[in-house]
């Protein structure tokens, strides 16, 4: 066993992992990164984000083929199946953990795999996959060791039919019918490529209403997209057993409602990559769902070790993870950044079709009685989205009926993830120049969605007496 001193390690080679690295690198510190699984990238590479987005991208493609006139011979034709998908998304997979070993080996940055756990404060212990150890110490420390889904003590998750988000990219068949418990982000993505593939869904859901952060002409527009692609949605439901039967699961519902369908996925919840890391041992008590505190610096309790991501909670998005960490490699580098991390970032979700959101939603204005008005483009009369046929769908820009300043920006449909960008820029500026009047003065390439943003500004000035 060899022991070596560095300036820093990092724990994970996810988003937030990787931005910590290679800022701590470019800036000239001795640093060596730890991963726990055979390859980088971490769950967003690997589980998460990456398959299940690539997984997206080919339900949408399919979709497009269907509904192309030029096709409608060979329609019938074209049989896909899930495991089809995945096969798809492991290119991307590979692509994607190629170009992230070339950034560590480019800027020498050590990467040992291994599962790491504190020996003490400033020293761990990767065990690694052939049984061997090393000891590695280090003056500072960031854990970017993500999260995996939640598993309810009561539910048997190692039977064949009851899935995580993780385990559903293992499904070598595809199901002619699923039951999804928790329609947050995760859920309503997988009922959206479900569908796609006319499994019959079931979409439970612990709250009222789908995604109830979002604005609530947005959430009614997925429910009912979702609800016009066969997927039943069961509101304000909560469950009391997972049963697994010989041909299927059965859901019972604290309401009386049985669901039984073919296999079902939990989608309800997830829990920070804190066990078994001797974290305890060293100070450092996770919460009830396995996530450290941090404070606005991102350190914990002992102020050389940070954490970021995941693992420290909301937002748990993969863009924002990334700037936690290049943020944390600052602080250890310099001592200061010369950046903060924001406040307002879009939020973006995956179903079909897209969704995409940045600031405040109509039901939040509305309770702290600022006056706003709303500036709408439907994209069925956007040139190009008549010439792609992915007509459904909108922008929404909400902004101050006085100033002009745009307060949210909400967009359903195709390409919403890229379109929300080119107001966050206008949003994002001080003073006068937020203003609605940047998209009236501006001249947009045509024919584009991004023209969305000159058609709702004139609607929503127009508004205004």
């Amino acid at each position: 066993m060899s022991t070596a001193t560095l300036d820093c390690i990092v724990i994970g080679t996810g988003p937030g992992g990787e931005g910590a690295a290679m800022k701590l690198a470019k800036s000239g510190l001795r640093v060596a990164v730890v991963e726990a699984h055979t390859s980088v990238g971490g769950g967003c590479t690997h589980w998460g984000t990456i398959p299940s987005k690539a997984l997206r991208h080919s339900i949408e493609m399919l979709a497009d083929y269907r509904r192309n006139p030029l096709f409608q011979r060979t329609r019938s034709q074209l049989e896909v199946e899930f495991p089809d998908l995945l096969r798809a998304a492991d290119g991307v997979i590979n692509d994607q953990v190629r170009t992230r070993y070339r950034y560590y080996q480019r800027n020498r940055v050590r990467v040992v795999f291994g599962r790491a756990r504190f020996v003490d404060p400033h020293r761990i212990l990767v065990e690694r996959p052939n049984g061997g150890s090393e000891e590695l110490a280090a003056h500072h420390f960031v854990i970017a060791t993500g999260s995996r889904p939640y598993h309810p003590p009561d539910i048997d998750f190692d039977h064949p039919r009851i899935l995580d988000s993780d385990t559903i990219l293992r499904l070598q068949h595809t199901p002619r019918s699923i039951t999804i418990y928790g329609a947050g982000v995760i859920g309503c993505e997988y009922a959206s490529i479900m569908s796609n593939l006319d499994v019959k869904v079931n979409l439970v859901n612990t709250r009222d209403r789908l995604l109830s952060f979002l604005d609530d002409e947005i959430t009614d527009a997925l429910s009912y997209h979702l609800r016009s692609g066969g997927v039943v949605i069961r509101n304000d439901e909560a469950y009391t057993a997972v049963e697994p039967t010989d041909d299927g699961v059965v859901l019972h519902c604290r309401s009386g409602k049985k669901l039984k369908t073919e296999v079902l996925l939990w989608a309800n919840g997830r829990t920070g990559n804190s066990h078994d890391m001797g974290l305890e041992e060293i100070g450092l008590v996770p919460n009830g769902r396995g996530q450290l505190e941090v404070d606005a610096r991102h350190r914990t309790a002992l102020p050389h070790i940070y954490a970021v991501g995941d693992l420290v909670g909301p937002p748990a998005l993969a863009s924002a993870s990334y700037d936690q960490g290049r943020f944390v490699g600052a602080l250890i580098a310099d001592g200061e950044s010369d950046w903060s991390l924001i406040e307002e970032f879009p939020t973006g979700i995956y179903t079909v079709p897209e969704i995409s959101s940045i600031g405040r939603t109509e039901r939040e204005l509305t309770a702290r009685q600022v006056p706003y008005e709303v500036a709408e483009a439907d994209f069925k009369s956007i040139a190009r989205a008549q010439i792609t046929g992915r007509t459904v769908g909108m922008l929404k820009i909400l902004f101050h009926r006085e100033t002009l300043a745009i307060l949210g920006i909400h967009c359903f449909g195709a390409g919403a993830a890229e379109i929300v960008h080119i107001g966050q820029a206008i949003m994002s500026q001080k003073g006068p120049a937020n203003s609605l009047r940047y998209f009236t003065e501006t001249t947009f390439n045509y024919p584009t969605m991004a023209e969305a943003y000159r058609v709702a500004a004139l609607n929503g000035l127009n508004r205004l007496f």
